[in-house]
């Protein structure tokens, strides 16, 4: 069980161009294409269910809209310990029954959390949703938590933070990237919380998050696969539907105030390559339909980074070797703000200075000179061919479906998305590299590797059998 560190990008993906370039893949062409069936119980849990007729295979979700960024202070990553502790049991299905069941029925179970929402899912065969439904229904209002095996998962979930951010680097740094960037809102803290809190965390934390927060009007459920819409809805109104609504807590998330100059700081930890990473604050996509900055945003970052013959990699890696490795990305979809980066890793002999410079003259030539309609429309194409498998897995849809949804964002809104790439225009493209990667929204920091001594990477921790 992991946290979702960054949200990955805008997804935006091209099935026009899928054919085109793959005249084969009629049937993932197919799938993609089928609608998104909705429904709500009167409960108020939402169903959304996809077919694909591919194989006799379901993928189910439940997802809770409540995430890192639903914490209060002092009890920073317990969202995160509480999918943990999901697993640990109800009255009906003791600690570690629930994986072992999944296991024996030929599925596969995972969980996740990110800022915006938490996430459970299992793939099996299609025979095997209601069993599924059942035992997801049940640890949605029977979970039970004793102080022993919340004493037990917390030193994991401890291990787990030591694995996956104390011991990385460049973990490390964009924690403390995030840290400096957002003074105000939620999304500055870790997902996985500071040590300090989960030293402290007790199990009535645990507990009230989940009586809080865990309820078939905060849930939605989401299935892809060889179902119809009709036969998932009765099976949810079967497990789901006995469950009471709750009073859901008012969110009251603070606003980032507006940046009023660059920020900058340095990360001395044990590496081996000194790592330079710039992030401007950005807008998120709100209304899909009528904005035009977030998709100029996206074509911003793979006209930068989106394939091997992008300009980081031309000029900083190929040409001028002043870094082993440049990268841009942007994260425009959550229920907080959005975020551009640059990274890059000095050559050797040179310096994180020499390598923040060498992107600052990458944004410098593209606010100056633009990009090329030729140019553009060759990122968008590389683009198209770089996602086209992900959208042929039915685990891929049901992650993309449950994702908007948790965001505000409607579920079905690739398409949208891939119309309002087609439109965006060089000018766009320049006009948002002008606007928002300027000095009064940049936050750089810099990783000084300080000696290894001998040092090894560290194991996953014992018990973390759900990392994902």
């Amino acid at each position: 069980m992991s946290p979702q560190i960054a949200a990955p990008g805008l997804l935006i993906r091209s099935l026009v161009a899928l054919v085109l370039l793959f005249a084969g893949a009629v049937g993932a062409w197919a799938a993609a294409s089928a609608p998104i069936v909705e429904s709500t119980l009167p409960n108020g849990m939402r169903i959304l269910v996809k077919t694909d007729r591919r194989a006799p295979v379901v993928v189910c979700m439940v997802w809770y809209k409540v995430g890192s960024m639903d914490e209060v202070s002092g009890t920073t990553g317990v969202a995160h310990v509480l999918e943990h502790m999901m697993f640990k049991g109800t009255k009906a299905v003791p600690t570690g029954e629930f994986s072992r069941i999944i296991a024996e029925a030929g599925g596969r179970e995972n969980a996740f959390t990110s800022r915006d929402y938490t996430g459970y899912f299992q793939t099996l065969h299609k025979s095997q949703l209601p069993l599924v439904m059942k035992l997801e229904a049940d640890r949605m209002s029977n979970l039970v938590m004793s102080a022993d095996e919340f004493s037990k998962e917390i030193r994991v979930v401890m291990e787990e933070r030591r694995w996956r951010t104390d011991d990385r680097p460049r973990a490390l740094v964009y924690e403390q990237m995030m840290a400096a960037a957002l003074r105000a809102h939620p999304y500055r803290h870790p997902v996985i919380g500071w040590m300090s809190d989960l030293e402290n965390m007790r199990v009535e934390d645990a507990q009230a998050f989940y009586e809080r927060w865990y309820a078939p009007n905060n849930a939605t459920l989401v299935i892809v696969g060889d179902v119809s819409p009709q036969e998932v809805q009765k099976l949810a109104a079967q497990h789901f539907g006995p469950l009471k609504q709750k009073t859901l807590p008012r969110r009251k998330i603070t606003e980032e105030p507006a940046q009023l100059g660059q920020r900058q700081f340095t990360v001395r930890a044990p590496a081996e390559l000194p790592y330079v990473l710039m992030a401007y604050q950005a807008p998120a996509l709100r209304d899909p339909n009528n904005e035009w900055e977030p998709y100029a945003l996206e074509m911003l970052a793979n006209v930068l980074d989106g394939n091997e013959a992008a300009r980081l990699n031309r000029t900083m890696v190929r040409t001028d070797r002043v870094a082993s490795s440049a990268d841009a990305s942007y994260d425009g979809v959550g229920r907080g703000p959005g975020m551009f980066y640059l990274s890059a890793t000095p050559s050797q002999g040179r310096s994180v200075q020499d390598a923040e410079q060498a992107l600052r003259r990458e944004v410098a030539k593209l606010v100056a000179e633009g990009v090329t309609e030729d140019e553009l429309q060759r990122v968008k194409s590389q683009a198209v061919a770089s996602h086209v498998y992900e959208r042929d897995s039915m685990f891929f849809q049901a992650r993309q479906i449950g994702s908007f949804a948790m965001v505000d964002l409607p579920p079905d809104a690739m398409d949208l998305f891939l119309e309002k790439l087609k439109l965006v225009t060089p000018e766009q493209v320049q006009a948002v590299a002008k606007k928002y990667l300027v000095e009064d929204k940049l936050t750089v920091a810099y990783l000084d590797p300080q000696p290894l001594d001998g040092k090894k990477p560290s194991a996953p921790p014992a018990g973390l059998r759900h990392a994902q």
